[in-house]
This record gives C-alpha cells, sequence and structure tokens, in this order.
C-alpha cells in the first residue's frame, strides 16, 4: 500500500514538468478586415503582470506556461482570449464598432454615446460617403438624418450648403458652425475660394459628429443657432511607423443639356414664323453650342500620410495633391495640402499637447459661366468662327453692326455673345492660401487630478490674389473697347482663445463633470480691388479698399451629472458678447438643459436578451444668432459718392459722403428649441438607432423691413420684425442584417420630416429675384407660409392641358388680374428627404451604394420663364434661340404675370443613386502591405419629374444653373 502511495505521489510530482512547464510563445498579430500586422498590442499572460506588445511588423515573444490564457488588447479592438496550447500563436483582431462609436466629441470635451442627452449623431472615415470627394460636406451627404447637403454646382471644389433641420433664418446665415480640432471657424472664405472647407484633405479626417439640438449645441451660443459639425482630424498614435498612400484617377461626363430648339427646329421655326429679314439672317451651320462649351474632364487625387511615434512623441504627417478640370471648358481646381499633428504627453499623463497645423494653397481658374445662359440662346444656325466676322473678334460669329458715324465694327448691345468666345476669350483665375492651427494644453493638476485646466489657443489666416483679364478681341458693344482688368486682394484673419476647467469625480452610484471657461475669438478682413474700367472712365473708385472686424466674448459653462448610470442631466449656459449689435443689447445669455434614461440598465432589463441598449431622452435649449449680420449697423457709417455724382464748387467737383441707414435696437435673433429623442440597440447591436421629435422656435427674426421716410437715412433697414417656426422629426435606423467571418451586410436608412412655417411677420417681403424683367420677384416671406414660398398666378389650361397665354384664374373674383391674384404656390424645401446606404463585404470583396431622396420640393424653371416666348426669336434685329418649353405653350410675348405663372413652378421631388463603389482588398501582394483596389462611379441615376436641368438647385431657383456632370473613379489605398 505504502509503495503504491509513493508511486502516485511522484505521478503528480512530475506531471507540472511536462503540463505547464515555461515555453517561449511566438506570433503574429494582425488586423482581420486587412491582414495587416498590429504594432503595439498588448500581450499579457492573464491573471499575471507579465506581459509584452508586438513590433512594428506585428510580432511579439513572451514566456508563458502551457494552459495559461494569453490576453491580447488593442485601442478600437475587440479584446480576445486565447490559451497557450503550442509554442505558436498567431491572433488576428476585430475592430471593435461599439467601442470605436463609443466617445463621441462634442463642445469643450467628450462624452461617451451612452451618456450623450442631446440630439447627437457621428459619422466615422469607415462609413465615410467615397468617390470623388474634394471637400469635407460631401463626406456625409445622405448619412445623417435631418441634415441636407447640396452641392453649389458641379463645378470641381464647389461649396456645400449644409442646412440642418431646416431654416431658421430670413436673412442670416442658416449654415451649421463648422468647428475643427476645436476651432470655431468662419464660413465666409475669401475671394477667388471656391469653398472654405477645402482647406481640409478629406482623407485627413477621423469622424463629423453633427449636434442638432439646442441643449447639444448651446455650449457654443450664437454661432451655433443652426447646429454645429464638430470635425476631428486623424491624430498621431504610438508605436512603429504606418504609411498610407490613397490615389484615384477621375473622370467627369456631361450628363443632361437644357432643352432649347435643336438646329432643324431653329430653323423650321423662323421660316415659318419670321419675317424675310429674319429668314436671311440665318446662317448655314448647325452648331449644338452646349457642346461647344462642355466636355469630358479629368482629375486626380494623391495622398499620403504617415502615423507613428517619433523621438517619443506620437504623430500624423500628410500631403494632399488635388487636380480637377471641370465640364465646363476652361474650369480647373487645383489644391496642395499639408497637415501635421503632434501629442506629446508628459508627467505621467498629466500633462497632454496637441499641436494641429494645416496648409492649403489653391489655384482655380475659374470658366465664365455667362457661357452657359449664352449657349441656350446662340444662334444654332451660326458657327464657332465665320471668316466675315471682325478679326479684331478673331473671327468669332456673333451679331455685328457698324456705327454710322465712326465706321466701327461692334457687337449688338442686346445680342448674346458667342459662348466659346466667353470661355476663350476671359482669364479668371485666383490664388489662395489658408493656414489653420492650434495648440492644446490639458494639465490635470498633481495635487488635484480630479480637475484639468486646458487652454486652446488657435488661429486661422487666409489670403487669396485674383485677377478677371478679357481680352481686347472679346467681342463687345463699347467701341473703345480694348480689354478690362479686374484686381483683387483679400485677407481674413481668425484667432481664437479658450480657457476653460473641467471637473471630473465619480462617488459610489454618482458621476459629475462640470465644465466652467472663457473664450475670446476676433474675426478681420481686407479687402482691395482694382478696376481698370473705373480708372478709364474717370471714376475716383477704381481702387477700393475695405476694412472690417468683429469680436465675439463669451463665458460658459455645462454640468453633467449621472446616477447609477441610469439618470442624466447635462445643463449648460453661455454667455456671448458681440461687437455687431449696440452695447446695451450686446450681451445674449443662452441656457439649456436636458435629461436623459438609460433604461437598459433598470434591473427589469439588465438580463434581456433582446435590448442591448434603450435610452430616453428630452431636452430644453435656446441659442442666438447674428451670423452673417453687417458690421457696425447700430453705428453711423458714410459712403463716398461715384464721380458722377460728385458736388461743384466753381469749376472744382468735390466727392460728397452720404450716411447709410442705421439701427441701435438691434438685437439677438434667438432660437429656442425643445426635443425628445430615444437611442435604441436591439439583438446584440444587430438593429440599432434613434428617433427625435423636435420644435424650433426663431423669435426676434432679423430681415429687412421699410420704415417711415425721413426717419432714417435710408427707407429700408434690417431689424428684428418676426418669429419664425420649424418642426418635425427624424429617424435612423441601421440593420447589420448578415455578420459572419467571411460576409458582411449592413443597411443604414434615415428620414427626415420638416415643416416650416413663418408664425409673425407684419410687412410681407418679396424676394427670389429671376431674369426675363427688371425687378421681378417669384418669391415671398409671408405670416402663415413657409419661408421663400412661391408667389405666382394660377395659369389657365385647355381642354388638351395646354397653357392660355395671360388668361390667369380670377381668384379675388373682382374681375381684374393683378397682384392681388397671386397665391402662395408651394416652396423649395423638401418636406421629407430620406437617406438608404447599404454597405457589404464578402472575404475581400467590398461594395457600398448610398441613395437620396427628397419629396416635396418644388421648383422654378427660370430658364424656360425667360426664353419660351416666339417674340424673342427674331426680335432686337438678331436670332435667338427658344426654350423648349415653347414648343408646349406657344406663347408669343414676354410679360410680367407670364413670367410669374404657376406654370413654371414644377415638382422636383427626386431619387438619386449617388455613388456606387467596389473594392477588393489583396492582403498579401507586398509583405507588410495591403492594397485596396476600387472603382467608383457617382451621380449615376436621377429618378425625378422635373424636366430642368436638375432637381437640386438651392434656393429653387433653376437659372443657368452649372449641371452636376456624372463621375467615374478608379483608386489605389495603399497601407504599409
Amino acid at each position: 500500500m505504502r509503495t503504491f502511495q509513493k508511486y502516485v505521489l511522484l505521478m503528480l510530482l512530475t506531471i507540472p514538468l511536462g503540463a505547464f512547464a515555461q515555453q517561449t510563445v511566438r506570433g503574429v498579430v494582425t488586423e482581420a478586415s486587412s491582414g495587416l500586422p498590429l504594432p503595439g498590442v498588448n500581450v499579457i499572460v492573464k491573471g499575471t503582470t507579465t506581459g509584452t506588445t508586438t513590433d512594428f511588423d506585428g510580432n511579439y515573444e513572451i514566456e508563458a506556461e502551457n494552459g495559461s490564457i494569453l490576453q491580447f488588447s488593442y485601442i478600437g479592438f475587440q479584446t480576445i482570449e486565447k490559451p497557450v496550447t503550442e509554442e505558436t500563436l498567431n491572433v488576428a483582431l476585430q475592430e471593435d464598432t461599439q467601442q470605436l462609436d463609443e466617445v463621441v466629441v462634442i463642445g469643450y470635451g467628450t462624452v461617451k454615446k451612452e451618456d450623450a442627452t442631446g440630439a447627437v449623431d457621428m459619422v466615422t472615415s469607415k462609413d465615410f460617403n467615397q468617390g470623388p470627394v474634394t471637400s469635407a460636406q460631401q463626406l456625409i451627404s445622405g448619412k445623417v438624418a435631418g441634415v441636407s447637403v447640396t452641392s453649389g454646382s458641379g463645378a470641381p471644389g464647389e461649396g456645400q450648403n449644409i442646412v440642418i433641420r431646416g431654416l431658421g433664418s430670413l436673412t442670416l446665415s442658416n449654415s451649421p458652425l463648422i468647428v475643427v480640432d476645436g476651432i470655431p471657424l468662419d464660413n465666409g472664405g475669401v475671394g477667388g475660394s471656391r469653398n472654405p472647407l477645402n482647406l481640409i484633405n478629406p482623407n485627413d479626417i477621423e469622424s463629423m459628429v453633427v449636434l442638432k439640438d439646442a441643449s447639444a449645441t448651446s455650449i457654443y451660443g450664437s454661432r451655433a443657432a443652426n447646429g454645429v459639425i464638430m470635425i476631428t482630424t486623424k491624430k498621431g498614435k504610438d508605436g512603429e511607423f504606418k504609411f498610407n498612400y490613397s490615389g484615384s484617377t477621375v473622370v467627369y461626363s456631361p450628363i443632361d443639356d437644357i432643352n432649347v430648339l435643336s438646329p432643324s427646329e431653329f430653323r423650321n421655326l423662323v421660316t415659318e414664323t419670321g419675317s424675310d429679314d429674319a429668314i436671311a439672317r440665318m446662317s448655314n451651320s448647325a452648331t449644338d453650342w452646349q457642346d461647344q462649351i462642355y466636355t469630358n474632364a479629368v482629375g486626380f487625387e494623391h495622398s499620403f500620410s504617415a502615423l507613428g511615434n517619433a523621438f517619443g512623441v506620437p504623430m500624423r504627417a500628410s500631403l494632399g495633391y488635388s487636380d480637377h478640370d471641370g465640364i465646363l471648358k476652361s474650369d480647373n481646381f487645383n489644391r496642395t495640402t499639408a497637415s501635421l499633428n503632434l501629442t506629446p504627453s508628459l508627467f505621467d499623463d498629466h500633462l497632454k499637447i496637441e499641436l494641429n497645423a494645416r496648409g492649403m494653397y489653391t489655384e482655380n481658374t475659374f470658366a465664365n459661366r455667362g457661357a452657359i445662359g449664352s449657349s441656350i440662346a446662340f444662334d444654332p444656325t451660326k458657327p464657332v468662327f465665320d471668316q466675315n466676322a471682325p478679326d479684331k473678334f478673331n473671327n468669332y460669329s456673333g451679331w455685328y453692326v457698324t456705327d454710322s458715324e465712326t465706321g466701327d465694327v461692334i457687337q449688338n448691345n442686346l445680342a448674346p455673345t458667342n459662348p466659346v468666345a466667353l470661355l476663350k476669350l476671359q482669364d479668371d483665375n485666383a490664388e489662395v492660401r489658408r493656414f489653420i492651427g492650434n495648440a492644446k494644453v490639458d494639465y490635470k493638476l498633481h495635487f488635484f487630478p480630479d480637475l484639468t485646466a486646458t487652454v486652446n489657443m488657435g488661429y486661422d489666416i487666409s489670403n487669396s490674389n485674383g485677377r478677371t483679364v478679357v481680352s481686347e478681341n472679346m467681342p463687345s458693344s463699347q467701341e473703345d473697347w480694348n480689354g478690362s482688368l479686374f484686381r483683387y486682394s483679400n485677407n481674413s484673419r481668425n484667432r481664437l482663445f479658450d480657457a476653460y476647467l473641467t471637473y471630473q469625480k465619480e462617488v459610489n452610484d454618482h458621476s459629475f463633470n462640470f465644465v466652467t471657461g472663457y473664450s475670446y475669438q476676433d474675426f478681420r478682413y481686407d479687402d482691395d480691388n482694382y478696376n481698370s474700367e473705373l480708372e478709364e472712365d474717370g471714376n475716383p473708385d477704381f481702387i477700393q479698399i475695405g476694412r472690417s472686424k468683429n469680436v465675439l466674448l463669451s463665458y460658459f459653462g455645462r454640468f453633467n451629472y449621472g446616477f447609477q448610470d441610469k439618470y442624466l442631466l447635462t445643463a449648460t449656459l453661455r454667455a456671448d458678447a458681440s461687437s455687431k449689435l449696440n452695447p446695451d443689447d450686446r450681451w445674449g445669455y443662452f441656457p439649456s438643459v436636458a435629461l436623459a434614461w438609460n433604461i437598459q440598465n433598470e434591473d427589469f432589463l439588465m438580463a434581456s436578451k433582446v435590448v442591448d441598449e434603450l435610452k430616453l431622452r428630452i431636452g430644453y435649449g435656446e441659442v442666438g444668432n447674428v451670423n452673417g449680420l453687417g458690421d457696425y449697423n447700430f453705428l453711423t457709417r458714410y459712403t463716398g459718392s461715384q464721380s458722377t455724382a460728385n458736388y461743384q464748387f466753381g469749376s472744382t467737383f468735390y466727392q460728397t459722403y452720404r450716411p447709410e441707414p442705421i439701427n441701435e435696437n438691434l438685437r439677438w435673433e434667438v432660437g429656442k428649441t425643445f426635443n425628445a429623442g430615444i437611442d435604441f440597440s436591439l439583438f446584440q447591436r444587430r438593429i440599432y438607432g434613434s428617433i427625435n421629435a423636435y420644435i424650433k422656435e426663431t423669435q426676434d427674426l432679423i430681415s429687412n423691413t421699410t420704415i417711415d421716410p425721413f426717419t432714417n437715412f435710408g427707407n429700408i433697414i434690417p431689424a428684428n420684425i418676426g418669429d419664425m417656426e420649424n418642426k418635425g422629426f427624424e429617424v435612423a435606423l441601421n440593420w447589420n442584417a448578415i455578420r459572419n467571418d467571411h460576409f458582411k451586410w449592413t443597411i443604414s436608412y434615415n428620414i427626415a420630416v420638416n415643416d416650416n412655417e413663418i408664425t409673425n411677420l407684419p410687412d410681407q417681403q418679396f424676394v427670389g429675384g429671376i431674369s426675363g424683367g427688371v425687378g421681378n420677384t417669384i418669391q415671398t416671406h409671408i405670416e402663415g407660409e413657409a419661408p421663400f414660398s412661391f408667389l405666382v398666378y394660377e395659369q389657365v389650361y385647355d381642354d388638351a392641358g395646354k397653357p392660355l397665354e395671360g388668361v390667369y384664374v380670377d381668384r379675388n373674383d373682382d374681375g381684374i388680374i393683378n397682384d392681388n391674384d397671386r397665391y402662395i404656390y408651394k416652396d423649395p424645401y423638401a418636406d421629407i428627404f430620406m437617406g438608404l446606404n447599404t454597405n457589404l463585404t464578402y472575404k475581400d470583396w467590398d461594395l457600398a451604394i448610398i441613395t437620396r431622396a427628397n419629396f416635396g420640393n418644388y421648383m422654378y424653371d427660370n430658364v424656360a420663364s425667360s426664353t419660351s416666348y416666339l417674340a424673342r426669336l427674331t426680335e432686337n434685329n438678331i436670332l435667338t434661340n427658344l426654350h423648349a418649353d415653347y414648343l408646349a405653350t406657344g406663347f408669343s410675348t414676354i410679360t410680367e404675370t407670364n413670367l410669374q405663372s404657376d406654370h413654371y413652378v414644377k415638382d422636383a421631388s427626386f431619387f438619386k443613386v449617388d455613388n456606387i463603389t467596389l473594392g477588393y482588398t489583396l492582403k498579401n501582394a507586398l509583405p507588410n502591405a495591403s492594397i485596396r483596389l476600387y472603382g467608383s462611379a457617382q451621380n449615376i441615376l436621377t429618378v425625378s419629374d422635373y424636366n430642368g436641368i436638375d432637381p437640386e438647385i438651392s434656393g429653387g431657383i433653376d437659372n443657368n444653373f452649372y449641371p452636376r456632370p456624372r463621375s467615374f473613379v478608379f483608386g489605389v489605398n495603399l497601407d504599409f
């Protein structure tokens, strides 16, 4: 028996020698989606202090016992555990989408997504729109419920019009505040710049956060009246350097033309309706003038970045180059960008420093957009060049007359200019330089680590030099025409100083976060221009100099409180003082309060296998607005008279100065918003999204109003005269339809409904100027209706549906057709807009499809209304082409009532397939590198009943719009 016990004991003592002996475990840690090695991954033996990190190639080596557990963790990736069973253990880490989305950048700080109490949406770089993206706004088009992004035109690098939850003002800016790495930008830009946000290479952007309701935006006070877009750029990381190159080639193609009479239709109509003289004016060519001004164009994008640890400092640096031609001949956008980010930490991370520097240089060549209107009007029977045309006009065909006294040949002053000449004989270009940088320092006090002091200093400076040179060979009606030069120089400077304290503490079930601070920001603008034509005319104003400055001084505070991670409170207060307002009304106070309930943390849901997140939110806030208001309106300003209005004393003429209208009582335009929302996530984030409902009331609207005679230095001044209301709801849904190792399919859908109404306006205002007459308008602001509603006559049609010229409904039954019979018919802003996006990945393939839809938006076709009447064909002793709408109406003349007929207000609802991108990733093509090849098509399909050039034109008036092209992209992305 004792021998047996000794045998058993010997067996037990020898087991650890085989089963638990220390051994060296080696392996490679890679990123599951790309196969690239991950440097800096933490590898520890679970339950011990033994650990290491992976090197640049993702390799690690660690001593561990057989059967022990190795834990692999890395920021942005799911932590996994693997048992040690052999000496080689390779691991692929999955990206942790929930972790990446967890922290949201807000004003003067960050917050966990689950702790956010306001209406906040974030789009990260992995979800950005792809394709030929040249400006930051394009990255989120169709991605965020309630956010409308519309490009100003189809020109390369063109600006984008962003509206969040409808219009909040009548005359002030309706654009959101853009904040880049903590610096609020000035949206104005400088002359010669297509888009202020072109300073940022889209490849440098990590995320864009949209703050929509006042409880989220009020920390920015007066500048946040139209929402806030927080742009966070990519930052450096610890570890060995990683590099990225991305490049693409884009081909742009015109999609459609304005529907004018073809050469044969034009010739037949002149023959049928014109006099013998008119018929004799026709030439023998058949020229498609729109085909002459538009062309296929090419663009190139190159971007290179490096991130890693340099001398112990995490850093990221990038260079970018863009060169894009426009489909309108001679149009070009050329941009070079550079950025540098340093994020050193000192004193055991008590002192964190963030340094950002970003520079941009663009060379813009602007095509003469007057060629668009001229191509519609110009006689299609004329050739581009005519040997009988004057040599001094380079033989460009046109309508020329001979002066009876001098014998000089000039252009008929009522005739359109040859559209090709407009493009070839005008040189309009500009160079724009911009630098934006900031230094942010966070110091967590050693003696009081719950308190962090932050100082952020920013500097944003732009300057431009531009010139427009018109050749002496340009066809002109001036007898002494010898060309012209307009030259300008613009400078803009924006300085920021923020200082604030953040106190953060958790005590048992309670969490506290308190921010209080001070902000100073000033803006200065210097403008100079020279006009050679004014100089030749003897006008002393041929050189003009403009100087302007405004300052915003602010104090702000925010208090966040949480109890048991269930009940959340956020309260903010900002006090702003703007130099744009008089001293008595200069200060504005903008409070907000929001409550949230994390229901998923309640006992009755803690064990739920269905509900991951369920949060109810409710909030109220106020924000002010003076964005877009001119400077010094409360002071008397003087304007010098022109040379033709000088005052004569004896034989000398003196320039006089007249005072401009003033309003000493201007005060803040204030928006008050109530928001209620639900955030949810179900089935382990298989389905997640949010629902929001809101009511926003804008009070003390600033708008132009007429005043009594002899009470001011003019009859129109900006004043606080009205109120407006926006109300609506938004739904954002995300569905991870398939999610396994090889195949992932996600679908994202958002819908927003918005109703915009002017609730108080004592005086009706007429806006929306149109072509075809002098001083005609087509839109109005009036109480009880949406802003910019169309004010029109109701057209009468015959039994065949043809409009009867000059026949309109007598809506007030007084037997007279006049202004009193005009009525409100629709408005240009969509009642409903939606986005539907889908992303699929199968092994190394990926596919993204982005679509959008607007419903309830209407467009006034000013091209058709001003160019589709028969008299235009042969009037003024020239021949002019007509819009094809003439074939439907048969209108003979143009009148004010014709122009204001509701026949030209069209339903512009649309569905668009914005982008389709297909990519393939080569994981092992090069050592330690990943190559992604992709092809993309943009502006693929538009389905709409609107028969103009494009149903999506900001403002709702279609008049000589630079059409958006269809584009095809081939690109490569290399990580190594």
